[in-house]
């Protein structure tokens, strides 16, 4: 069984990650900012006696990051994997949102995944093994308005991956992009909630959107379980989409030219949720969406 290091474990696909994994027999160290504000992993890793060591990382912090995976290699020994899920979603214009909010989800979503890459990767390459997981979105693929923070950095995590899977290679290191649909997590769901006052209409077009889309949630353990797939199989395939939209929205945007992706997010609404409603058959304009 391997020993696994999991960031932003208190909630979401990071919880259900954990759990799957130790369920399965691995070890699993689960990283959290806060683990006294989020206690439900450790509870239910005590009720069923889960390899599951849950600690302190905050993946914004040079130091909290070297501490804190320093010591689990000094006290525990080897990582074998590493699954970087962290990550939180602002969006917003990008006209309307202030240059700090980039900042941020690029600190978190980009930064502290490389934070982590870089702390696992030396004893990795001296054993000549491991498998690192980075966790992106079809957002890493596919730009759309008003989520210009959470897709920049997405896209850079997929090319991060796209680099390191070439370098790890010729060590026996494995590198893996898991690409989630929407997914029933507290950030999906908060998506669902419209920036009232913006000048741009898409705000209010993806709340509409993403409420249609839950209410046939799927469940982040869909997300675990591929995971826990990568990791056993071996595999060496990069991209991994997950999700039962997640294939659809790329192949949709595969079949658009740019331009023709332009207009339609740049489209007049009755155009745009007539376009969703007739490729994906979701009424968009329920709650959020302004009818």
């Amino acid at each position: 069984m391997a020993s696994i290091l999991i960031t932003g474990t208190s909630k979401g696909i990071g919880l259900a990650t954990a759990l799957v994994l130790a369920r399965a027999g691995h070890k699993v160290y689960a990283g959290m900012r806060n683990p006294d504000r989020f206690p439900e992993l450790a509870r239910t890793a005590a009720k069923e006696n889960l390899p599951i060591h849950v600690f302190t990382m905050d993946v914004d912090s040079d130091e909290s990051v070297k501490r804190s995976i320093g010591t689990i290699q000094k006290e525990h020994g080897t990582i074998d994997a590493l699954v970087n899920n962290a990550g939180i979603e602002r969006r917003g214009s990008v006209e309307e949102l202030d240059i700090s909010v980039f900042r941020q989800v690029m600190e978190t979503n980009y930064f502290g995944a490389l934070r982590a890459i870089q702390a696992v990767m030396p004893q990795m390459r001296e054993r000549r093994s491991g498998c690192i997981v980075n966790i992106t979105s079809v957002s890493g693929r596919i730009a759309c308005a008003p989520f210009a923070p959470y897709t920049a950095s997405k896209h850079a995590l997929e090319a991060l991956s796209e680099v390191l899977a070439q370098e790890g290679k010729s060590f026996n290191i494995r590198v893996a992009i898991v690409e989630p649909g929407i997914i029933d997590t507290p950030m999906a769901r908060g998506v669902g909630d419209d920036s009232p006052g913006s000048r741009y209409p898409q705000n209010r077009r993806m709340a509409g959107l993403f409420a249609a889309s839950l209410e046939t949630p799927v469940p982040p353990v869909l997300v675990g379980e591929k995971i826990r797939e990568i990791i056993e199989s071996g595999t060496w395939t990069l991209r991994h989409p997950i999700g039962p939209d997640s294939r659809p929205f790329l192949d949709w945007r595969a079949s658009m030219t740019d331009e023709q992706w332009v207009d339609w997010a740049a489209a007049d609404d009755d155009s745009w949720y007539e376009g969703i409603q007739r490729d994906f058959g979701l009424n968009a304009r329920g709650k959020g969406a302004g009818a």
